[in-house]
């Protein structure tokens, strides 16, 4: 027997499903506007467009789903997934609206284009506002973990590999220098256990696991922190000690993008430091 579509017009009208529609309305006008002006190119502006593309069809994509009701057929936890995806929607688009201004609008902003770019970037920050709002209200209340990734642990898990893709893409002059090669393996190896967190969550496999898992992901989000603590004083010690910034130093300078990955890897530090905080509080602070 098939299954018959049904429609909900809840996921249009709740507060959910409205944030969603800005959320589609707002990219769909982004890339629109910045297509017209047919400057996008380099892996800047490619980046930007792939980002609102990317994003418009996914949460269309969600929308249809749950209108129709479909989205129980789909061997994956929806929950996790949709809160994962938001809150991987709010990091790019944020980026998004800032590296495109910086890499295409030049002052003074006096001619068409400039004036649609502009736009662009303002539909943009409204649309990074619209994932926003939809991560805030769906994020789980204190107690719930029936969704580990819409709790803070588990959006803490989707900012840390995407944080530390950014830290990749800025990755350059490395093989020299053991210490700055200990960084990379620390980032390497946390990406990939993060993201297999992520996946394992979506994909319903965590409870295949053989051993207490909210206890295990304490430990693993321990010695991360430990781990990041080390590349936090390595790589600027390998990267800065006795360089000063050249005076031809250009957009793909590599002493602006060691810069880059110092501030990047403070911010997953911080970011595993308030993980291991509250996944610690969720499996040793039991409220009754």
């Amino acid at each position: 027997t098939m299954a018959v579509a049904r429609v909900n017009s809840r996921a249009l009208t709740s507060w959910v499903g409205i944030a969603r529609l800005f959320a589609v309305v707002l990219s769909c006008l982004t890339f629109s506007l910045v297509a017209s002006t047919g400057n996008f190119r380099g892996p800047s502006g490619t980046w930007c467009m792939f980002t609102w593309c990317f994003c418009f069809i996914v949460t269309l994509l969600v929308l249809l789903l749950e209108l129709l009701e479909l989205y129980p057929m789909l061997p994956l936890s929806w929950d996790d997934f949709t809160s994962a995806f938001s809150m991987l929607a709010v990091l790019m688009v944020f980026t998004s609206s800032v590296v495109f201004p910086a890499s295409f609008i030049s002052s003074p902003c006096s001619s068409n284009e400039c004036a649609r770019q502009a736009v662009a970037t303002t539909t943009s920050c409204l649309c990074f506002l619209a994932y926003a709002v939809e991560v805030g209200l769906t994020r789980a209340k204190p107690g719930d973990i029936s969704s580990f990734l819409s709790t803070v642990p588990g959006l803490l898990k989707v900012f840390e590999a995407y944080v530390a893709c950014l830290i990749f893409s800025l990755l350059d002059e490395y093989n020299k220098e053991p210490g700055l090669m200990w960084c990379v393996a620390v980032y390497s190896i946390c990406f990939i256990f993060t993201l297999l967190i992520i996946i394992f969550t979506i994909g319903r496999c965590l409870a295949y696991i053989p051993c207490p898992l909210d206890k295990v992901l304490v430990g693993y989000n321990f010695l991360a922190l430990l781990m990041y603590i080390t590349a936090t004083v390595i790589w600027p010690l390998y990267s800065f000690q006795g360089r000063s910034r050249p005076n031809s130093c250009g957009r793909n300078c590599s002493w602006d993008k060691h810069l880059g990955i110092t501030f990047l890897t403070i911010f997953n530090l911080i970011a595993y430091l308030v993980d291991l905080v509250y996944s610690s509080r969720m499996v040793f602070i039991r409220t009754p």
